[in-house]
């Protein structure tokens, strides 16, 4: 592994914009530009890919470290000139508070077994009798574990603004019909009522059997009487 692919894995699994990042490398007293972070992200075989040297990784975990755990008062430390992956476990496990049982139980997460006393030869000095270098398959699976557990979901950007819009209007939403504008919020405004499309009658079909039954049927007959036929009074018939 590279310089290059720590930062990049660090930025996924936590979510780190470009002005996370610059802040990171700032909070350990490096000022980075919005350029070389994205060239520092880019991919090997892009034309723009320029190496983070080893003294850049180590001001963004010391930066990383500060964000985790909280920036110590007084001056910032000592940045490392040089790099190796026991140091960059070793900050990665300061970072995230972790003890030798739970980087173990951490590593376990992604079927890599590491016991204790191997472990604890990663964090000796290099002259020390019982030191062991990290390999890069043990650092790899580790920034595995680490996103498998901490990993920061991404949001859209249209995810987001949806929801900040269905908030805003309170999720609310009024219905004209028979019953008006009943319900509705008076904070609420008030979208003009639209009606459905009708059918269109030349699509409706008629029963031409009917039509003609109708002109068939004779026509109910109406009693009419004159005026004086109703105010007629009876006759005496004796």
């Amino acid at each position: 592994m590279n310089n290059n692919d720590v930062l990049r894995r660090l930025r996924y699994t936590f979510n780190y914009n470009d002005k996370q990042m610059i802040a990171l490398f700032a909070s350990a007293g490096l000022q980075v530009s919005r350029e070389q972070v994205s060239q520092w992200l880019k991919k090997d075989d892009d034309t723009s890919f320029v190496n983070c040297m080893d003294s850049q990784l180590a001001y963004f975990l010391n930066g990383f470290i500060n964000e985790k755990r909280g920036k110590k008062e007084g001056p910032n430390p000592v940045v490392e000139k040089r790099l190796n992956n026991n140091i960059i476990l070793t900050k990665l496990k300061i970072a995230l508070n972790l003890k030798a049982e739970e980087l173990i139980a951490l590593l376990g997460s992604v079927d890599f077994r590491l016991n204790k006393p191997e472990l604890s030869a990663f964090s000796r000095k290099t002259d020390h009798k019982h030191y062991r270098e990290c390999k890069d398959q043990v650092l790899r699976n580790l920034l595995q574990a680490i996103d498998k557990k901490y990993h920061v979901a991404r949001t859209s950007k249209f995810v987001k603004e949806s929801t900040d819009v269905a908030e805003n209007k309170g999720h609310k939403t009024s219905y004209k019909g028979k019953s008006g504008n009943k319900g509705k919020s008076n904070n609420q405004k008030q979208e003009p009522f639209v009606e459905g499309a009708r059918p269109n009658a030349s699509a409706i079909y008629v029963n031409p059997k009917k039509q003609q039954n109708d002109k068939n049927k004779t026509k109910r007959g109406v009693l009419k009487l004159k005026p004086e036929d109703i105010y007629k009074q009876p006759s005496n018939k004796s």
